[in-house]
């Protein structure tokens, strides 16, 4: 606990050096809010339909020292924004794109067709009810990047946390329309260890500043790297309670990798993993149900470097999504519109770095304490999961639950969507759980009305939705 406090220490003076000895100015205008229209994207390329809100994307520079810079893409809400809250989307990987993923596929409105050069609007997009902020983190991820070529290989989850910070509350004197305003982070996988981290960064930020400089509520992760053994533990469960692999092969594993890091295992688990993709055959892990994608493309790490990313539902099924996003962010117009910095561009714009993923430097075992933490100090806190994945399944969420030992408020029930079971869900204190039925590893991709069921009801600070059984006498 006390290297915990004093990372906050740390952390505190870092960003208050960093943010009153560097310039605001991170894309070459002094003035915060000149640099704001200037983030203004007003067409993208492919567009062929009409917006009634507003957009922005660029840079916010994170350390003047060495140059890193994270990129953006902000989606006011459809309507009303000035009424709605501000939420914040992550991806994880560790080195995935939340451009990538959460914008172009998941929660975001502008998705892209099979063409990799058209896109069409998203109905379940989360900006109906809020303003969303993606953001790629850490350097190396997407377009962020660093004129200090071994900050690339210097990341972990301490510095993404600090950068992450930094870049709010940069962020917030560049859009300060929305300074005070209701603050929710949200993501998914790896970001199972960042939305916790940077709301624990944020509150201790606030307390040492002594004021709310950032107004945050609360925070909701889905399919969370939480705790690395009780994540082993419910994901062998999980395959061989599905089928998908071996009774020996679920003992061996059990044996030998229960107690191994989630993203850096021995050479022993590796070849017990590989073993079990050996078993899983030519499925998609992220969604068991689904069909993968039989593309001749090389598709990127989500979380494994093992198992590949795949999986999509759109207006059509459509497994190759990631294709299409390679595709479309590697055009030079497109980079042009969302104001790509050409000189700071990567040569090939990827989903995932492999670069990032290899050589983090720092992922603590579990996160649970932080729960414990921001419990207490009244945050809004939410954890959902598919239970169609295979990577971060619902019995892995269960058990990391399970091990805070919290109190129920409302037992397991069924949760409904127009009239239909959407899932399960419990209520403890301080904490609420909420499956999504037949949702893979990214909620909203695969279920996508049900993601937007569960985020109205999260920013309502609502139970999910239960049924009135109506009796015929």
């Amino acid at each position: 606990m006390m290297s915990n406090l004093k990372w906050g220490f740390v952390l505190y003076v870092f960003i208050f050096i960093k943010l009153y000895t560097g310039s605001c100015n991170t894309s070459g205008s002094s003035d915060p809010i000149a640099q704001q229209r200037l983030d203004r994207v007003l067409e993208l390329p492919g567009q062929r339909f009409n917006v009634s809100f507003a957009h922005y994307s660029g840079y916010v520079t994170v350390n003047e020292e060495s140059g890193r810079a994270l990129f953006y893409w902000f989606i006011e809400a459809v309507e009303d924004p000035s009424s709605k809250p501000l939420v914040l989307w992550l991806n994880g990987g560790p080195g995935c794109s939340s451009i990538a993923f959460g914008e172009a596929e998941e929660l975001g409105p502008f998705h892209i067709e099979k063409d990799g050069k058209t896109l069409y609007l998203n109905p379940y997009s989360w900006n109906q009810v809020a303003n969303i902020l993606f953001l790629d983190s850490p350097v190396g991820v997407g377009f962020s990047y660093s004129n200090t070529s071994s900050d690339v290989l210097n990341n972990g989850d301490e510095r993404t946390a600090a950068d992450s910070l930094a870049f709010l509350l940069k962020w917030f004197e560049r859009f300060p329309q929305y300074k005070g305003r209701d603050f929710y982070i949200t993501g998914e996988s790896y970001a199972g260890h960042y939305v916790p981290q940077l709301s624990q960064a944020i509150v201790r930020y606030n307390s040492a500043a002594r004021e709310k400089s950032i107004n945050l509520k609360g925070y909701m992760v889905g399919n969370a790297l939480t705790d690395d053994y009780h994540d082993h533990l419910g994901l062998f469960e999980f395959m061989w309670s599905a089928g998908l692999i071996s009774d020996q092969t679920y003992k061996q594993l059990n044996l030998s990798c229960d107690f191994e890091p989630f993203i850096r295992n021995s050479e022993s688990c590796d070849k017990l993993l590989d073993i079990a993709n050996e078993e899983l055959g030519n499925i998609d892990p992220y969604s068991i149900f689904t069909p993968p994608c039989t593309a001749n493309f090389s598709l990127s790490n989500k979380l494994w470097k093992r198992w590949h990313m795949i999986g999509r539902i759109n207006q059509q099924y459509d497994p190759c999504t990631e294709k299409h996003s390679t595709v479309y962010f590697n055009l030079p117009e497109v980079q042009k519109a969302l104001h790509v910095h050409p000189g700071s561009a990567p040569s090939k714009w990827e989903t995932c770095s492999d670069v990032v993923y290899a050589t983090w430097k720092d992922s603590p075992k579990s996160v649970l304490n932080i729960y414990h933490e921001l419990i207490h100090s009244g945050l809004r806190i939410w954890i959902f999961s598919g239970d169609t994945d295979a990577i971060i399944p619902v019995t892995s969420t269960r058990y990391s639950i399970n091990a805070l030992n919290l109190p129920t408020v409302s037992p397991w029930h069924a949760w409904y969507d127009d009239g239909q079971v959407g899932g399960w869900t419990q209520e403890y204190e301080g904490l609420t759980f909420v499956t999504v039925r037949g949702a893979g590893h990214e909620v909203a991709l695969h279920r996508p009305k049900l993601a937007l069921t569960l985020i109205k009801s999260f920013l309502a600070g609502n139970s999910i939705a239960t049924l009135e059984l109506v009796s015929d006498s």
